[in-house]
């Protein structure tokens, strides 16, 4: 009997490794696949937009609306409506619409700024609806109703559009019927106000470089990611494709996989790049990675079946399955910091040593695979040499997110649509911060985050000679991870004006019952 005990506590412990194991080693897959079009297709892609800009007259440019939508955005309200303004398009062919749900003090000055610019003749709409229903995505799916134009640019409330965006992306889809979005890259206003934000810029810059590089050209199914790109209205009104539906808390990516198993094609610009304001708050990137790990099992959960019976490849069919699965890593990476260590020492070394010698190797490709492959991605957007100590910060947000995600997960699993929790903005711009005006959603996981990690240097010590000292750093890193993160997200004194609480406190702001953008750097 305890040979079979010893040998079902070896194969435990190596699934929890190799599990992880193989999602590291996708990432090389990833960055092959992008670094072998990255020139060609960016070649490509110049080409069409210069060709277009050339033989194009301004009364033949297609007519766009622009949709922002709003909700309680007092400190980026007026910035992300003026550059959008700002944007250089032929005149007459460009119709602005601030979708606002906004219950605060965000309404008046919406009104205002508006107001302003139509008087300066921009074509500048407020559109607002009785309820909240289905959060982002209803409140587009009403906007579009309304719209005027034949393409449909969305932008969030944190994001700041270059003044040739317009120019530039929708040549993309203006020679090619069979486009349904075109989709640009995220940049970053505030990458350094602190450790959170390098972590997370090299995140989404990985999330940029690679992933979307990858799939977007190499015939794979990817996403729109909710902000900074542009939609074809006729393939959001496709009977085929259904139009936004708020049954998931990731609209954007359930939208895009309807439209590509319909037949439409999703194209992304590398070169196009749209800086916005990264959350600088614990909780904030917590409730923004809850929703992006949530809603990616839900589309799973819903889209799976229908990719599985499409007549895709077995490769373009296995892709999507990794792509709309992976935030279950942290389900894996959660066991493997509970009970990984504990299975290994209830087999004796002997018995364990033989296979950890073969898999030695394949283990550590695959656990320094994000780091080879964000590095990559930071030289591959422009970004210069990523420092080492860049790199820890990111495995330790990584690593702190595990909790926070695998909750998600799990909520994900038996749980449709939900909550649309929002990411509060500061107007960070990265020449100041900005001052917090709303109040973040906390949860208790900050709690288990301090216990797990303490258990985790517990681990890490009591095993740490017979790990000959190097052996067991995944639980120092583990630990370092969570209890960061949870100590940062512990509960403080709110030392918001009282103008500013009263506005955080507005009823829209309380959970609802029903259910911001979704794919995202998986953390």
């Amino acid at each position: 009997m305890q040979p079979v005990f010893e040998t079902t506590c070896l194969i435990l412990f190596l699934i929890l490794m190799v599990m992880p194991g193989l999602y590291g080693l996708h990432l090389y897959l990833l960055m092959f696949l992008a670094h072998r079009r990255m020139k060609r297709t960016r070649a490509e892609q110049r080409s069409i937009q210069e060709t277009f800009r050339k033989e194009t007259s301004e009364n033949d440019w297609p007519r766009v609306t622009t949709q922002i939508p709003l909700y309680n955005e007092l400190a980026v309200a007026r910035r992300v409506i003026e550059a959008v303004a700002r944007m250089d398009y032929p005149p007459g062919r460009h119709e602005i619409q601030v979708l606002d749900d906004s219950s605060d003090g965000t309404r008046a000055l919406v009104d205002r700024v508006c107001a302003e610019l139509r008087g300066k003749g921009v074509d500048a709409k407020v559109v607002r609806r009785p309820t909240r229903e289905h959060y982002k995505a209803g409140a587009l799916a009403h906007g579009l109703r309304e719209a005027s134009g034949e393409l449909l640019a969305v932008f969030d409330a944190d994001f700041l559009p270059r003044r040739d965006f317009l120019r530039n992306m929708v040549p993309l889809l203006a020679t090619d019927d069979d486009v349904c979005c075109a989709q640009a890259r995220w940049g970053h206003l505030n990458a350094d106000e602190s450790w959170l934000t390098e972590a997370l810029s090299l995140g989404i810059d990985g999330h940029f470089g690679v992933e979307q590089s990858a799939r977007g050209w190499n015939g794979f199914l990817l996403n729109f990611n909710g902000t900074a790109g542009i939609w074809r209205k006729s393939a959001i009104l496709d009977e085929r494709v259904g139009g936004w539906s708020g049954d998931t808390v990731t609209e954007d990516l359930d939208l895009s996989y309807r439209a590509q198993l319909a037949g439409w094609r999703i194209v992304y610009c590398l070169d196009e790049v749209c800086p916005a304001e990264i959350p600088a708050d614990a909780n904030a990137i917590k409730a923004q990675q809850r929703r992006w790990a949530k809603g990616s099992i839900q589309t799973a959960r819903k889209l799976l079946p229908a990719v599985w019976r499409s007549g895709l490849s077995l490769t373009r069919k296995l892709e999507a399955t990794v792509h709309l699965t992976q935030y279950s890593i942290s389900v894996f990476m959660i066991l493997m910091a509970l009970c990984g260590r504990t299975l290994l020492a209830l087999v004796p070394p002997d018995r364990y040593q033989g296979y950890l010698m073969w898999s030695w190797w394949l283990i550590v490709l695959a656990a320094v695979a994000p780091s080879v492959v964000y590095i990559y991605a930071r030289r591959a957007v422009g970004g210069g040499p990523t420092g080492l100590w860049r790199i820890v910060k990111l495995i330790a947000l990584g690593l702190g997110l595990s909790v926070n995600n695998s909750v998600a997960v799990l909520e994900g699993l038996v749980r449709s649509g939900g909550e649309f929790v929002r990411t509060p903005k500061s107007g960070s711009d990265g020449t100041r911060r900005g001052a917090r005006r709303y109040a973040v959603t906390r949860s208790r996981l900050w709690v288990f985050e301090l216990l797990l990690g303490v258990f985790c240097f517990a681990q890490w010590l009591v095993f740490l000679r017979e790990d000959h000292y190097v052996g067991g750093l995944i639980l120092l890193l583990f630990a370092g991870g969570l209890l960061s993160l949870g100590w940062a997200s512990r509960p403080r004194a709110s030392h918001r004006p009282a103008a500013t609480l009263n506005a955080a406190s507005a009823p829209h702001d309380r959970p609802e019952a029903t259910a911001e953008p979704a794919m995202r750097p998986n953390l």
